[in-house]
């Protein structure tokens, strides 16, 4: 699920500096009076003084799209499915990752510009499902002299030229461009946030604080340009967003999920996702979420979803297997989806190898034919995430 996200942070710290360090020697920054470098990550990552996602979170909107830097670590999390008036389709995604190096308590206020207590990271995809074609991209920058950030006020998120910026109330202007791709998206909230797990509480384990605090943006709808080399198209269609927040992740034993984000052309979303377990076993906080078109929810049990799959693919760079068709049953709700790739390869080849793609939906829900489009977040199969939180 999404996850994921802290375990990029915990395991590849040392990417970030390299990529903070090739700016020049005038912008290595310290923490508590020591330089930042590969032989301090490990205590960096201490989680000691950041607030746990334990349920006592009081929920503010708009105020909650904004930063949470009591928690250690943060994502906004952008999928959409688009297509031309010709009918030609594209999928994207654009997340930004917040990573706290120290809780407030043992952070050193320095003078200068350069100075900071945050890491953000981005990832930028685009799959033109019409060419076959999947453009990655990845980022990393300090949360400090206007290089990335984001702030409440007028929500805003952004690393370098990467941004979502709001417009309006439920009004967003999402835009990142790199190589090959550009992509300039207005994005209108038909739900409003909608809370995930136990009003907005994602338990990931038995723990206490084992947990975050999510909630979901799940029917966007979206228009805009999306440039591919010298080509430019117009696009319409639907985006989901995903804002989590947390400071320990995952249990022991959990190695990888699957998470799934549709959207039903009758205005049903769906979100539901499996831990999988070392011995095979799929984890009992697996958990979902039904939205209805008026925004009315229904939390699902791990038990109540049963995912199948149907076929494979292998990733001819990192080798891993990744499932490539499935099969989503709800009987409670009398709903049955099969799920297809738009494009088989959409694996992420960053710094953490993991799947996150464009589907395709179709099926039927209580009795009625229903279609629709789709994103599948896939990790644990390049590498076990068991041991990472």
């Amino acid at each position: 699920m999404n996850n994921m996200k802290k375990r990029i942070f915990q395991t590849l710290f040392t990417l970030t500096i390299l990529a903070l360090t090739v700016w020049g020697a005038s912008r290595i920054f310290t923490e508590n009076g020591q330089t930042i470098s590969s032989s301090l990550i490990g205590n960096q990552s201490d989680p000691t003084g950041f607030a746990l996602a334990d349920g006592t979170h009081v929920w503010e909107f708009p105020a909650d799209f904004g930063p949470h830097p009591d928690y250690q670590t943060e994502w906004w999390y952008y999928t959409g499915n688009l297509q031309t008036s010709e009918g030609q389709k594209f999928g994207y995604q654009l997340t930004f990752f917040r990573r706290g190096l120290s809780a407030a308590e043992n952070e050193i206020v320095r003078e200068s510009i350069w100075g900071g207590n945050q890491i953000y990271m981005g990832h930028l995809a685009l799959s033109d499902i019409s060419t076959g074609n999947h453009y990655e991209f990845e980022r990393f920058s300090r949360g400090s002299a206007g290089l990335a950030g984001a702030q409440t006020d007028t929500f805003r998120i952004w690393l370098e030229n990467w941004e979502v910026l709001q417009l309006s109330s439920g009004e967003y202007l999402l835009r990142a461009g790199q190589g090959d791709i550009q992509l300039e998206i207005i994005l209108k909230d038909i739900k409003g946030p909608i809370l995930q797990g136990i009003d907005g509480l994602s338990q990931k384990g038995p723990g206490i604080g084992n947990a975050s605090y999510y909630f979901s943006q799940t029917r966007l709808e979206s228009k805009g340009m999306i440039q591919v080399r010298d080509n430019q198209f117009l696009v319409t269609g639907l985006s989901w967003m995903d804002h989590e927040f947390s400071t320990r992740g995952l249990s022991e034993g959990q190695v990888g999920w699957d998470w799934f984000s549709i959207q039903l052309d009758d205005g049903t979303d769906l979100m539901v996702y499996k831990f999988r377990r070392e011995d095979g076993r799929i984890d009992p906080f697996s958990s979902g979420m039904l939205i209805a078109p008026n925004g009315k929810t229904t939390y699902l049990a791990g038990d109540e979803i049963e995912i199948q799959v149907h076929n494979y693919w292998r990733s001819p760079e990192s080798g891993a297997i990744y499932p490539s068709s499935w099969a989503i049953q709800i009987p409670s709700l009398e709903l049955e989806l099969n799920i297809e790739p738009y494009l088989s390869d959409q694996e992420m080849n960053v710094s953490y190898e993991y799947w996150e793609g464009a589907v395709e939906v179709k099926g039927t829900y209580a009795g009625e034919l229903v279609s629709g489009s789709g994103y599948v977040e896939l990790t644990g199969y390049a590498a076990s995430m068991e041991g990472q939180f």
